[in-house]
């Protein structure tokens, strides 16, 4: 792997990754570019969250919803590129940027892990966006996503792009028959999408299911860890950390 992805396949493994960047209550709010700026500044990987807008512009926000971020009412999938660029983020002066413009501002200063946020079922326009953007992109990067077809889009079009599949317990997943989560939770849908690692919340370690694929070659990053005691419990079985809310 290391001759196929170089330098991003070494950052997989250290620094630890800022989720959605280093933010926090007396900095600048998640996923916003003073928190991609302070984890470059802090030497940290990052860890970020696209979604497409409705003119079809990949915007870096987590949730589906602008509210609890902005106030704003509705959904950025409802609004062009050019009003979103507008909304504030949680009372401060950053404004929600879009992936371009982040990673001109991170340029190589961090490994950027790219978190496709694309709902089961709406594989295609959010990837090829996506894919527009970061082949342009001169620092190591990855795309992470908990859809497995989202995955595998990217393997059949683009296998040389570093792809990460987050899974968790999925207890908590609405909208979903049993028998699917259970599924998931078994990590059954790595050949779907084919990852060269994956991404596991802290519900499914330490777990043999884990360790079983770290021994067949697929490293393991934990997310999302938010204080040390977290870390140590399950250290021993992975190979990188996403943090928030402390300094890993």
């Amino acid at each position: 792997m290391r001759e196929r992805f170089g330098e991003a396949w070494d950052l997989l493994f250290a620094p630890p990754i800022a989720h959605r960047g280093l933010w926090g209550p007396d900095g600048a709010p998640e996923n916003s570019l003073g928190a991609f700026q302070a984890a470059c500044a802090a030497g940290y990987g990052i860890e970020l969250d696209v979604q497409l807008s409705a003119d079809g512009e990949a915007m870096v926000f987590h949730d589906a919803k602008l509210e609890r971020m902005t106030g704003v009412s509705g959904r950025i999938s409802e609004r062009t590129a050019a009003d979103l660029s507008e909304v504030r983020l949680a009372g401060t002066d950053e404004r929600i940027p879009t992936l371009a413009e982040t990673l001109a501002l991170i340029g190589r200063r961090a490994m950027v892990h790219v978190e496709l946020k694309t709902p089961f079922g709406a594989v295609g326009p959010l990837e090829q966006r996506v894919h527009e953007v970061i082949a342009d992109h001169v620092g190591p990067l990855c795309v992470i996503g908990f859809n497995p077809h989202s995955h595998a889009w990217f393997a059949e079009r683009y296998p040389r792009v570093l792809r990460g599949l987050d899974s968790y317990s999925w207890n908590d997943a609405p909208n979903m028959a049993p028998e699917q989560k259970a599924s998931l939770a078994r990590l059954e849908q790595v050949a779907i999408a084919q990852p060269h690692f994956l991404a596991l919340g802290l519900d499914m370690l330490p777990s043999d299911i884990a360790a079983r694929h770290r021994e067949q070659g697929y490293p393991v990053i934990a997310w999302t860890v938010r204080d040390p005691a977290q870390w140590e419990a399950v250290k021993d079985g992975c190979d990188n950390l996403i943090f928030e809310g402390f300094r890993a």
